[in-house]
């Protein structure tokens, strides 16, 4: 993988916004490969599809790819708003990639891949409406409100200028995958309750420090009554699946 994008494909731009389009787009075409089969590039789609931008090949997994001259922040702009919540809550949803480059030498600093079945309607921002003088007058866009995709949902792909191993990459996606099968409601119990389970400090945790976070999940799941009964299940599935480990008598410990 060449971490160092060449300005020269988009030379016969003025507008530096698609500029950075190819510049970004041709790189990933040339240098990523697919994180879910290890299949060695992903292919573009063609130009204007509302939302996936690559797809891979052999696997046929689609990615969308964000990039931005500067580190990725918590929240990331996005396209039409209806648009992103009819796909991510379809069966083909995609996956994200998203792209840290330095301006002045267009160099990848970090990549970090979101699967799609990280995703759901509440990490999805609505924006206010382009007002009436705007030429898309009306027009709603989107955020991506990546401070709630939970960590083992934000896969490094390159970090701080490092590639990370490839076999490295695709264990922690196929880590998380029993998620692609659940539907979006239960599925959003179980990345609530990982959020919760990262926000307490240390590998080691007990069933009583995440039954302090009932009423923040009562809050979020306002017709749910049993709260504490859908914790614990989530943590039997989170357990049977390898993310945590039971230790005993109402102790768990995360799993790196």
């Amino acid at each position: 993988m060449n971490l160092q994008m060449d300005g020269r494909s988009a030379e016969q731009y003025t507008s530096n916004a698609q500029k950075i389009r190819l510049i970004t787009e041709t790189w990933v075409n040339n240098n990523m490969f697919c994180p879910y089969c290890g299949n060695q590039y992903v292919s573009c789609f063609e130009n204007n599809r509302p939302v996936a931008d690559f797809f891979c090949p052999f696997c046929r997994e689609e990615y969308e790819l964000k990039s931005k001259g500067g580190f990725i922040s918590n929240k990331v702009n996005d396209g039409a708003y209806n648009t992103m919540i009819e796909r991510i809550t379809s069966i083909n949803n995609p996956n994200f990639f998203f792209l840290h480059y330095n301006k002045s030498n267009l160099q990848i600093e970090n990549l970090v891949m979101v699967p799609k079945y990280f995703f759901s309607p509440e990490i999805i921002e609505k924006r206010k409406p382009l007002a009436d003088t705007a030429r898309r007058a009306g027009w709603i866009g989107c955020n991506i409100l990546l401070n709630r995709v939970p960590n083992e949902g934000r896969i490094f792909i390159v970090q701080n200028k490092k590639e990370i191993p490839i076999k490295q990459i695709i264990e922690k996606v196929h880590r998380t995958e029993f998620l692609r099968s659940s539907k979006l409601d239960a599925r959003g119990w179980t990345l609530d309750v990982l959020n919760c389970i990262n926000m307490i400090e240390g590998k080691d945790f007990t069933l009583e420090q995440m039954y302090r976070f009932e009423e923040m999940l009562t809050i979020k799941h306002p017709d749910n009554h049993y709260v504490k009964d859908k914790i614990r299940q989530q943590l039997q599935m989170l357990r049977n699946n390898g993310i945590i480990e039971f230790t005993g008598r109402g102790h768990y410990r995360k799993n790196q």
